[in-house]
């Protein structure tokens, strides 16, 4: 498709949080897991994968990283909330964050475009806050 800028990703979440930003550009999809840097850095990370991404398709092409971050938490888990969630859960977050008053909390985006010379940053932040539940974690 002319004029298609192909988003590089295998998770189908990450494309359709990008569509939804440029709704009026044709967006396709090719379904590869990219290799991820060490970081908790997401520009960091999201320009290694639009690199490879490139690489891969050989024309213009997206990348997206998130990370969380929990304020109370000096900004834990940062981009490694896989690894957090494999490790200790949403139940050792829950509880990390119990009897804590400043509840506050954001998802962020980077996404990296790149048309093999430059590229362009898009940055997404959704705050939140963690409400009081009963503790059943």
């Amino acid at each position: 498709m002319e004029n298609e800028i192909i988003f590089v990703t295998h998770n189908r979440g990450k494309a359709k949080s990008a569509e939804k930003y440029f709704e009026n550009l044709k967006i396709g999809t090719f379904n590869y897991e990219l290799d991820e840097p060490r970081s908790d850095d997401i520009k960091e990370i999201a320009t290694a994968k639009v690199k490879q991404a490139f690489e891969i398709v050989n024309k213009p092409c997206m990348a997206m990283d998130t990370d969380f971050r929990i304020d109370e938490l000096n900004g834990f888990p940062r981009a490694f909330v896989n690894f957090s969630l494999e490790t200790i859960g949403i139940s050792g977050i829950l509880k990390l964050m119990e009897d804590k008053e400043n509840r506050k909390c954001a998802f962020n985006e980077c996404l990296a475009y790149y048309d093999g010379k430059e590229i362009h940053y898009f940055y997404g932040k959704h705050p939140r806050k963690f409400i009081k539940r009963n503790k059943r974690y």
